[in-house]
């Protein structure tokens, strides 16, 4: 009973806000705090939880586990969150690897260096780590035949999206820009919020070898799969 109290009592906790920013689409970013989960809300929604870290692994579990022995991999990940994405790549990844991180709001730089470093283990202290503020979209035009692996964790995934101006990462321009910013048998890789729709077929039509990982939930969505959606580049001779 004690025990149950004590749970009760921990969820009926008011949310402290720690920290807010502006994005620079214009929207507030809000960094709170319950006890021991901290949560960013981002325009008044919520958008991830530090109890959602199993999906966000996954992406990099999933992502560079799909990647072939080379040496000097160079990975991208777009979107830094509560670091643990970065955290799981950094485990996974030889010494010699280079693993850049696209984060749009320099706030959430900031919070992954102070309230929220420990969380993840502190993966922005890696030598191997850089920071690339700004757009993902952006940094992945810029690239050509440079990427062994882009791991994306951007909005909800390709289906539903919560932001319109994120479905060009997902479409045929975004995936086109993603196969000329990757090596020969590099991966995409990218977190959803499910397994529904036709992301598989998007990605076979822009070059890509497709397949979807469920991953389980142990957070605030416990009881439903996440999922990796994983696509290895095909040769330009192949597509």
């Amino acid at each position: 009973m004690a025990a149950t109290i004590k749970g009760y009592t921990a969820a009926m906790r008011p949310w402290e806000t720690l920290a807010e920013a502006d994005a620079p689409d214009g929207q507030r970013v809000a960094l709170r705090r319950r006890g021991h989960e901290f949560l960013i809300r981002v325009g008044g929604w919520d958008l991830m939880s530090s109890r959602d870290d199993t999906s966000a692994r996954a992406l990099a579990t999933v992502g560079c586990g799909a990647l072939r022995e080379r040496a000097g991999l160079r990975v991208l990940i777009g979107g830094l969150g509560m670091g643990y994405s970065l955290a799981a790549a950094c485990e996974l990844l030889p010494d010699d690897a280079t693993i850049e991180v696209a984060e749009l709001v320099p706030a959430l730089v900031e919070w992954n260096r102070g309230p929220l470093a420990e969380l993840a283990g502190r993966p922005l202290d890696d030598a191997r780590v850089r920071v690339y503020l700004g757009d993902v979209a952006k940094r992945i035009e810029q690239a050509r035949d440079h990427f062994d692996a882009i791991l994306l964790d951007v909005d909800n995934g390709p289906d539903p999206l919560a932001h319109d101006h994120n479905a060009r990462l997902y479409g045929r321009a975004g995936l086109r820009a993603a196969h000329r910013a990757l090596r020969s048998g590099g991966v995409h890789a990218v977190w959803s919020y499910s397994d529904a729709g036709d992301f598989a077929r998007v990605l076979e039509r822009n070059g890509f070898d497709a397949s979807v990982h469920a991953v389980p939930n142990r957070g605030r969505d416990r009881g439903r799969s996440h999922a990796i959606w994983l696509g290895r580049r095909r040769s330009a001779s192949r597509r």
